[in-house]
């Protein structure tokens, strides 16, 4: 009986060890395929080159009106920015369009929470006046009403 025990007890430790033996050669496979993947393959590929395009095209208008939006929820500023003047706009052709967007913006006399943001002017020859030049890299499926500011640089004028 002791040396059928012993005889399970070494076919059991086989098994264990073939078990541990299967379970690190997989480990090793996962982690050489994880290691070898290419960081390259992940980024999106660019179906179409930057190109200026006329910032009186309807989606520059959408991607500006949303990146604004985004702008001023993100201000701490107690006034409302509007766009002063589009400096260039160009688009690029991902898995969606983006539209990298340069302006100058400018305070307004309206304060956020206004009722009435279509009739704010831009400040101008006041203590209040301040103007900002921002760069916003808009991610846009139009047809989806999608959009997203992917990135956003902005520094006084």
């Amino acid at each position: 009986m002791g040396g059928r025990g012993g005889s399970l007890l070494s076919l059991d430790g086989g098994i264990m060890t073939r078990s541990w033996g299967s379970c690190l050669l997989l480990l090793t496979i996962l982690l050489a395929l994880v290691a070898s993947t290419d960081p390259g393959k992940n980024k999106v590929k660019v179906l179409r080159e930057l190109k200026v395009v006329n910032a009186s095209n309807a989606n520059v208008k959408q991607c500006l009106w949303f990146a604004m939006q985004e702008y001023n929820k993100e201000s701490e500023d107690k006034y409302l920015f509007q766009v002063v003047k589009t400096v260039q706009v160009q688009l690029q052709v991902t898995d969606r369009l983006e539209y990298f967007i340069d302006v100058e913006i400018g305070r307004s006399n309206c304060r956020k929470f206004s009722n009435s943001p279509e009739n704010c002017a831009i400040q101008e020859n006041s203590k209040l006046e301040k103007k900002v030049m921002c760069s916003f890299l808009v991610g846009a499926l139009p047809w989806n009403g999608e959009f997203m500011v992917m990135k956003k640089q902005c520094a006084d004028a």
